[in-house]
């Protein structure tokens, strides 16, 4: 198997799970329920429900245990670009190829649907059918992940317009995309039974590595990509006065840091053996994507 063949299976399957999940939940405003089916089923990644799958299968579990975790971790996600395309925030028109959950709904039930994303997520985790302390380290991890994008949300906007040093850089984005995409790992390995705290501890270096990886990648997308390819607008950093790694440290010193972390990221993932392929294959992917 392959980066693209594992990532398309988990697509497939969390967009079977993620349909369903929304399915049965209160449909009493038409507006509101279609504003969330926009926001989570129109395409995406799924790059962390993906994460959380590998982790769970690093740690000898299998794909229908992790269902629960990868679905609370992606509509974590989907509320946040929900909100983070505000007008009040990033202030974007274009996600994913299609017009933002605002623009098409209004800015009202725009942020309602986030709201009600982010709660749900904390229901999906209960469908995981995991003991009381499996599940209540997971809420916890889910919370503060959710907790730490807003601070980097917050330091993101604060930043714009100013330089940043690197470590500054990268505390906002730690925050802002690492934090989730370190508690889908957690998440998809609690959901497998893994308790061995070395394990916890490799996943945990491999996920901030990746984090880091990918920001930066996406850094470097928006400088060298087109809109059509990306699915949002390119460019859209340099025009909001974004403090990003290119801009730091130049586009060709931005695609080596990346690399590097790209590496250190699958180099801790070495006590794990063939069964942390997978993650493998996803720290590849992430760094060589072009969208």
């Amino acid at each position: 198997m392959s980066a693209d063949n594992f990532l398309t299976l988990s697509q497939h399957r969390i967009q079977d799970w993620l349909s369903r999940f929304l399915e049965q939940q209160n449909s009493l405003s038409a507006p509101l329920t279609a504003a969330m089916r926009h926001a989570v089923l129109n395409g995406g990644k799924r790059v962390r429900p993906a994460l959380a799958y590998a982790a769970a299968q690093a740690c000898g579990g299998l794909p229908e245990q992790a269902d629960a975790a990868a679905g609370a971790v992606e509509l974590v996600h989907c509320y946040s670009l929900v909100h983070d395309d505000l007008p009040c925030m990033d202030d974007d028109d274009l996600r994913r190829g299609v017009p933002t959950c605002h623009k098409v709904y209004g800015e009202a039930t725009a942020l309602l649907a986030g709201d009600t994303l982010q709660t749900l997520a904390f229901v999906a985790l209960t469908d995981g059918r995991l003991s009381g302390a499996q599940l209540a380290r997971q809420v916890q991890r889910l919370a503060h992940a959710s907790a730490d994008m807003a601070v980097g949300q917050a330091l993101d906007l604060a930043a714009e317009g100013k330089a940043l040093s690197l470590a500054e850089l990268e505390a906002v984005h730690r925050h802002k995309t690492g934090a989730l995409i370190r508690a889908a790992v957690f998440l998809g390995a609690v959901a497998a039974g893994c308790e061995d705290e070395q394990t916890l501890a490799a996943l945990e270096t491999y996920a901030d590595r990746l984090g880091l990886a990918f920001q930066v990648h996406d850094d470097v997308l928006d400088v060298i990509g087109d809109t059509s390819t990306l699915g949002k607008k390119a460019g859209a950093d340099a025009e909001h006065e974004k403090a990003t790694y290119p801009a730091l440290l130049g586009l060709d010193a931005a695609r080596d840091l990346a690399s590097r972390l790209h590496d250190e990221a699958v180099a801790a993932l070495a006590p794990l053996g063939a069964r942390a392929e997978a993650l493998r294959w996803l720290a590849d992917f992430l760094v060589d994507r072009d969208h």
